[in-house]
Parts: C-alpha cells; sequence; structure tokens
C-alpha cells in the first residue's frame, strides 16, 4: 500500500519564537508525519482563516498548525455541517400546549471560503439591518423574533456561499409512547437521519461538525458517541470527523442554521412557507418522520 502524502502547513504569527517553528518542523522530521513537507505562511496576528480558528486550541507556542492529507491536492475541501433544531420536545398535549412538530437541520457549507461567507452575512445582517432597527448591536439572529425582511436581507448576503440544507421532522404524536421519556434518545435519533442524509464526499479532508450547545456532559457524551459510531461508516476512514458543542453567540454559522430549521419548522407546524419559499432551492433534504 503506497505512503499517503502529507503536508503540515504552519500558520505563523509574530511572536512565535524561532524555537515553536522547529518544534513543529519536528513533528514532520521526527517521523509522525512521515514523508511529509514543511510550508511556512507568515500571516498578521488578526488573521483568521476557518482552518487556523479551528485548530487554535492544538497552538504551539504561538504556532497554529494543521495536516492536511492529498486530498487537497484533487480539489477536496473540509466540510462543516450545523446542526440545530426547532420546537420542543414536549409531550403533554392535555395539560400543557407543546409543538406537535420537532425539526432538525443541518447547514452543509464546503470550504473554508463559503464558511466565511456564511459568517460574514450574519455579522453584516447584525450591523446593518438589526442594529439599525433597534439603536443597539444585537447579540445574534433569532428565526423567531425577527421579521420577514431582515431575513431576507440575511439570505441576498448569504445566497452566494453554495450552502446545503437538510432536514428532518419529527411528528411527536406518532411516536410510540414508551420513547417519549427519553428525549436525548429522540434528539440523537432524528439528528442521524439527518446526517445520514448529508453528502459526505464533499470533504476529502476533514468534517467538523458543530452543534448549539444545550446539552450536559453527559448527553454531549452520548450524542457524540452515537453520532461518531454511525456516521464514520459512511466516511472515508482517512477522514477524521469532529463534534463541536458551542454556543451561537460565538459560532455564528449556528445562527444561520437556526433560521433554515426555523423555516422548515413553521412549514409543518403553521403551514407558514413564507421564509421557507425563500430558500427552499437550497433544501436537498426535508423529511417528516412518522415513528
Amino acid at each position: 500500500m503506497p505512503r499517503r502524502a502529507w503536508a503540515l502547513s504552519i500558520l505563523v504569527f509574530p511572536q512565535a519564537s524561532f524555537a515553536a517553528k522547529k518544534i513543529a518542523a519536528g513533528l514532520v522530521n521526527g517521523g509522525l508525519l512521515a514523508g511529509g513537507k514543511v510550508f511556512y505562511k507568515f500571516c498578521s496576528s488578526n488573521e483568521r482563516t476557518g482552518v487556523a480558528s479551528f485548530f487554535r486550541r492544538h497552538a504551539l507556542v504561538g504556532v497554529v498548525c494543521y495536516a492536511i492529507h492529498d486530498g487537497i491536492k484533487k480539489g477536496g475541501a473540509m466540510l462543516y455541517l450545523y446542526l440545530d433544531e426547532s420546537g420542543d420536545l414536549g409531550f403533554d398535549f392535555v395539560n400543557r400546549q407543546p409543538s406537535r412538530y420537532f425539526t432538525v437541520s443541518v447547514l452543509a457549507v464546503k470550504g473554508c471560503e463559503q464558511n466565511r461567507a456564511v459568517s460574514s452575512a450574519v455579522r453584516l445582517t447584525l450591523r446593518r439591518k438589526l442594529k439599525a432597527l433597534h439603536g443597539v448591536y444585537p447579540e445574534e439572529l433569532k428565526a423567531s423574533r425577527d421579521s420577514i425582511e431582515v431575513k431576507k436581507y440575511f439570505f441576498r448576503k448569504i445566497s452566494e456561499a453554495g450552502f446545503k440544507i437538510y432536514s428532518m421532522t419529527l411528528d411527536k404524536k406518532c411516536l410510540f409512547q414508551y420513547l417519549v421519556e427519553d428525549k436525548a434518545r429522540i434528539y440523537n435519533y432524528i439528528s442521524r437521519l439527518v446526517l445520514d442524509k448529508v453528502n459526505f464526499e464533499d470533504s476529502r479532508v476533514r468534517v467538523i461538525l458543530t452543534v448549539d450547545k444545550s446539552k450536559t456532559r453527559i448527553g454531549i457524551r452520548d450524542f457524540n458517541s452515537y453520532i461518531i459510531s454511525q456516521v464514520k461508516a459512511r466516511l472515508d476512514p482517512r477522514i477524521p470527523l469532529e463534534i463541536l458543542h458551542e454556543s451561537s453567540h460565538k459560532i455564528l454559522q449556528l445562527q444561520a442554521a437556526d433560521l433554515f430549521a426555523w423555516g422548515i419548522f413553521r412549514k409543518y407546524e403553521r403551514g407558514d412557507c413564507e421564509w421557507l419559499d425563500v430558500f427552499k432551492a437550497n433544501v436537498v433534504f426535508d423529511g417528516l418522520y412518522l415513528g
């Protein structure tokens, strides 16, 4: 079996020491990435590429490094997935008023450039539309709060980003009674059904799944274990899968995922397709799960 070609790209910030560069280079020279090559790219301290941002926590004394396999040479790219939900998992239809439907959607973006375009669209909408309306810079876009005019402005800014949307909606009234108490299991299962529809061939380098952070530590562990066991069977074993749980205040792309999930949810819950009609050309899959 031929040895894979690897390249260790090192983004060197101005404050990085010469020793730090030598440490990073030693990863290759020491055989950790045997047969690889080292490339240096000097960049300003405020330059934030998608890859550099993701690997910041692996920094070596001011050096951010990442390894990419030969998929890059074949035109591969990182695949960014942002998962969010709309509706609730309440089941007491007698004493309370939960939603009938529960929607989980995945926003799929291929490549760092397109990923930055999504976050830029959110940032522009916050600054140019919501700040102008309310006089203060809001924390985030919220589909249930923001007007259709704001949503349409956002879509005009994101429309050239080349994104895809996958979605699965659960009709809770069709679910078996014995499952209604195990909400985490339901959430994980519907999330898996959505991810089953994602085309993982869009990535030859790495898949990064980011989920809106709402679970306990045990819930995160169970979700990650379940999703990894299910999804990795569909991934080339050379392609890493990373699952992150982050706040939507921090990850702007999660705010975009929230807008799209809400639009699909409204179609089922209220028969309202006004917002969905704006972005429906980007919806690759929209399924209804009846239990």
